[in-house]
């Protein structure tokens, strides 16, 4: 049966209040202001002002105070593949998110512990969700979408399996410490490597870089981020990674090649239009995000 619940957006706060949580939370507020102690230290720049306390105003348990029966989760790009398994009947709406970005959730018919969403652009929108719902018991989460290579030689529909990404955005740095990359649980990334090879599956390791600025992608950027490493550029990795590693689930994120932004002039190479691609790599991580 479908089950409704409030989104995530701090305008979204005041239903807490109609739920019925109101006085857990001014309590929890209190006890907040009157022990919380400094853990925070000015720096010139204050994206490296790192909090370590764990308790904030605000966190994932006001917003999703019921535990899913479900603790698997797919976050997909795929709108067109997530519509053909509807119309399928592959999948049911198993919860719906209001609010001011509304989503849905949805459950395989024949694995209904595996969740699926359709994910939102940027580690605010995408990674921010990904905490909350975190919050409902969710113990494996796998990622798939496209990204633009940054080797040409990266074929439009090759698979990465992330091992870290570049963290030139700003949400990662509220859940992990500053560094220059952040890594995905290797145990967990060796696992689904292990799983892609049993399947015979084709696949590159490597880093990504997250940026949050797609029109700032200029060429000298392109240059500096592909001579440390990275072989896809997107903008949610370093997020959903911090999330994961701050909240203690296990990760883990498949990119196919997609847009050239390595060469001269960027080529859209007609990337969002591979259906087969894109609907095969769902099925594919709903094995995967099984056996991680």
């Amino acid at each position: 049966m479908m089950r409704t619940f409030w989104t995530f957006p701090r305008l979204q706060m005041r239903y807490i209040h109609k739920l019925g949580y109101s006085t857990s939370c001014a309590a929890a507020n209190a006890v907040f202001i009157k022990e919380h102690k400094k853990m925070i230290t000015r720096k010139d720049f204050p994206i490296l002002e790192f909090d370590t306390e764990k308790v904030a105003k605000i966190n994932p348990e006001n917003l999703m105070p019921e535990k899913f029966n479900a603790d698997k989760l797919i976050i997909s790009f795929f709108p067109e593949a997530i519509n053909k398994l509807i119309e399928n009947k592959m999948v049911q709406v198993f919860m719906h998110i209001g609010g001011e970005n509304p989503f849905d959730i949805y459950n395989f018919v024949d694995a209904p512990q595996v969740l699926l969403i359709l994910g939102q652009i940027g580690c605010p929108a995408c990674a921010g969700n990904l905490d909350a719902l975190q919050a409902a018991g969710l113990k494996k989460v796998i990622f798939c979408g496209g990204g633009g290579v940054l080797d040409r030689n990266i074929k439009v529909g090759q698979l990465l399996l992330v091992e870290g990404a570049i963290r030139d955005e700003g949400f990662s740095y509220h859940y992990v410490e500053p560094s220059r990359i952040i890594f995905t649980d290797k145990k967990v990334t060796d696992k689904l490597a292990a799983s892609l090879e049993s399947k015979n599956v084709p696949y590159i390791r490597g880093l990504t870089w997250t940026t949050d600025a797609m029109l700032r992608e200029t060429p000298e950027r392109i240059a500096l981020r592909k001579e440390e490493g990275a072989k896809i550029v997107e903008m949610e990795q370093a997020g959903c990674i911090a999330v994961a590693q701050c909240r203690g689930f296990d990760y883990g994120a498949l990119i196919y090649g997609g847009d050239d932004v390595a060469s001269e002039q960027w080529d859209s190479r007609g990337w969002n239009t591979h259906e087969g691609i894109r609907y095969n790599l769902i099925m594919l991580c709903k094995e995967l995000v099984q056996e991680m």
